[in-house]
């Protein structure tokens, strides 16, 4: 009888590190994989086709079997199958929601209230943006928004689905083209001062206002940080950022042509009279003005 030649397969570090995350061991991470890769196989087999210590894999295995992980499907001797991907994660998904939304009524009963005032600092551009999005998400009324238009395009599902639900929306973007960004009739989108272009520190800053009561302001950089808060003076602060930007959006389609005379091209005359040296340059850069 011929011998079963299992197929090697080298677990990437990424994959067992994300299987890790959702609780699996080290281990049972590997074994899993495996089985994905080859399966039926016995535990003599995953264990060395996988390299790792026999005790260790038949310990694995019982553990992924009480997950749902894996499913032995013959004896003597016994094989085992993995459960595909999308029913053992639905599973994990379910599993993890219903205890955290228990944990979190326990908690609840004990955690002091949240004061409100705080201002949170947010690092790593997954966290920024997942706080962006559950700000999206969350809005009922208004959003109010100044940003880049290739940092707001992440976010358009999100921004699409709110203007169904009725939330009215004035976005500035730094942008040559903002049609995309026109969800419907509640929906008022300018380029910045009439022409959109990036100058300056602002146009690497995500700033978002919901409903009049909360805010984030990201700095989108090599380090992408935020600050969130649902403080009413900040609040009020950010919408007014969004609002006055509106306000020169308009009066620039009206008065473009005399704007620029009296203070020349991208109001040349204002900015560098109150520019640092290193903003003045950056400005010439963008502008290609040298005067």
């Amino acid at each position: 009888m011929t011998a079963r030649v299992a197929a090697v397969s080298t677990a990437p570090a990424d994959v067992i590190s994300d299987l890790r995350k959702l609780g699996l061991t080290e281990y049972e991470a590997r074994v899993y994989f495996q089985l994905l890769c080859d399966s039926p196989a016995t535990a003599y087999e995953i264990a060395k086709t996988a390299n790792l210590p026999r005790p260790n894999t038949y310990n694995a295995l019982e553990s992924l079997v009480q997950r749902g992980a894996v499913l032995p499907v013959s004896e003597a001797p016994a094989r085992y199958v993995a459960a595909p991907p999308d029913q053992f994660l639905d599973a994990v998904a379910r599993r993890t929601s219903t205890l955290c939304a228990a944990i979190t009524a326990r908690l609840e009963e004990v955690a002091r209230p949240v004061d409100d005032q705080y201002v949170w600092t947010l690092r790593g551009d997954a966290q920024v943006h997942d706080k962006i999005a559950a700000l999206i998400d969350s809005s009922r009324e208004s959003l109010m928004v100044k940003a880049s238009d290739e940092i707001l395009r992440r976010h358009t599902d999100s921004l699409r689905a709110a203007a169904g639900r009725g939330v009215e929306m004035l976005m500035v973007l730094f942008a040559t083209d903002v049609s995309e960004f026109r969800f419907g009739p509640n929906c008022k989108v300018y380029r910045h001062e009439g022409n959109g272009v990036r100058m300056g520190k602002t146009d690497n800053l995500f700033t978002i206002a919901a409903d009049h009561v909360e805010m984030v302001t990201a700095q989108i950089l090599e380090e992408v940080v935020a600050v969130h808060t649902r403080n009413e003076p900040i609040v009020t602060m950010a919408e007014s950022l969004v609002r006055h930007d509106f306000y020169m959006a308009e009066i620039f389609l009206r008065f473009g042509d005399q704007i620029d005379a009296a203070f020349g091209p991208y109001l040349r005359d204002l900015r560098l009279a109150c520019f640092t040296p290193a903003q003045a340059e950056s400005f010439r850069l963008k502008t290609g003005i040298r005067d």
